[in-house]
């Protein structure tokens, strides 16, 4: 277990359809001091998740198992007010965002991403898009 006290650390729900990227997106947030206090593979185990852990930060890629992320964004912004949301995308499915403020990711990560642009993703306060190829 990490020597850093899990209370000073933020707490974060990761929610993807594929093991591998729910193990990649835990270690990038444990790399940044998060504490990952849960992984889900759909919307339904994400939001028992978010209404269990309260999470501040829920970092959800498009390609979940049941439901899709604007409503798991939606009904968990409705269980966790203030909770930050990162929008994980590849470049080829850029997803239509909701015109519906809770329904709208703070941050639209496009893969592929660099590890500075996971960085800005989950430590930046106000919205925007990151990530895509170099270049883009």
């Amino acid at each position: 277990m990490s020597s850093i006290d899990d209370s000073t650390q933020t707490c974060a729900v990761v929610v993807a359809g594929r093991e591998e990227f729910r193990i990649l997106l835990r270690g990038l947030l444990r790399l940044h001091h998060f504490r990952v206090a849960g992984e889900a593979e759909g919307a339904t185990q994400a939001l028992e998740l978010i209404r269990e852990q309260r999470p501040t930060l829920l970092v959800v890629d498009v390609d979940i198992a049941d439901g899709n992320a604007e409503v798991v964004i939606a009904q968990a912004r409705a269980l966790a007010p203030g909770l930050r949301v990162i929008l994980v995308a590849p470049a080829s499915q850029r997803p239509e965002l909701g015109t519906a403020p809770n329904q709208r990711p703070d941050v639209l990560l496009i893969r592929p991403f660099l590890l500075r642009q996971f960085a800005e993703a989950v430590l930046r306060s106000g919205p925007g898009d990151l990530g895509g190829r170099p270049g883009e």
